[in-house]
């Protein structure tokens, strides 16, 4: 298991910085909320409760666990859960470089 709370760093060699919207850093916060850093810096929040609380959630129904919740890594680039659950990237930073935050 990949550490609670604390921030991950995709090392995963060929992340080409031209493209802006890959995710570099992940750091689970409370609130069902994440911290992350893109390759060009771009850092922000995404909040993920609405999404995961709601009525249909689907796959995302299984983030309602925090210790699981808290999982969250940088694979290839995107916000990524064991069993292949992932955030876009590129959504996520078209909204974190504007807004500063992303809530799907």
């Amino acid at each position: 298991m990949r550490g609670h709370a604390t921030a991950e760093e995709d090392r995963a060699p060929g992340l080409k910085p031209s493209a802006p919207w890959r995710v570099v850093r992940v750091q689970a916060l409370p609130g069902y909320r994440l911290r992350v850093r893109f390759v060009d810096g771009t850092e922000g929040e995404v909040l993920l409760s609405r999404a995961i609380e709601r009525g249909g959630a689907g796959v995302f129904g299984r983030l309602r666990n925090e210790v699981f919740f808290r999982e969250a890594y940088v694979e290839l680039g995107a916000v990524t859960w064991p069993g292949n659950i992932d955030l876009a990237p590129d959504t996520m930073y078209d909204s974190i470089s504007k807004a500063g935050v992303w809530e799907p």
